[in-house]
């Protein structure tokens, strides 16, 4: 089966249980059409760059799954229709990475190593 990866952006006025039920949610609508979620991450709420149906922030998640093309279209139809998510991408991959996302990865301080000191 192919291979996804899906963000959607929740409402910032949600709880992060409501936000994380989304998430369970899709995921059984994946699994009712043939799919299966392979990995999914709660990345919190994060502030965006433009406002998007009045909203500065949003409660962001991600999916990895591997499912046929027609559960992915429900999904991402339900997730259009449904009056809390505001925003969906879905990208087909060949391979899902191992591990965390790079959301979820700490920033290490040895990672800036590159940059100039300020002065």
């Amino acid at each position: 089966m192919p291979l996804y990866e899906h963000v959607f952006i929740a409402r910032q006025d949600l709880s992060n249980a409501q936000a994380e039920g989304l998430v369970e949610h899709f995921s059984t609508v994946l699994a009712d059409n043939g799919g299966k979620v392979v990995d999914s991450e709660y990345w919190g709420v994060k502030t965006m760059a433009y406002k998007i149906n009045k909203n500065r922030k949003g409660h962001y998640a991600y999916l990895r799954t591997d499912a046929p093309a027609p559960a992915v279209q429900e999904m991402e139809r339900l997730m259009r229709l449904h009056e809390d998510v505001m925003r969906v991408l879905t990208i087909k991959v060949d391979a899902h990475e191992e591990g965390p996302s790079v959301q979820m990865q700490k920033r290490d301080e040895r990672d800036r190593g590159d940059r100039r000191e300020r002065r």
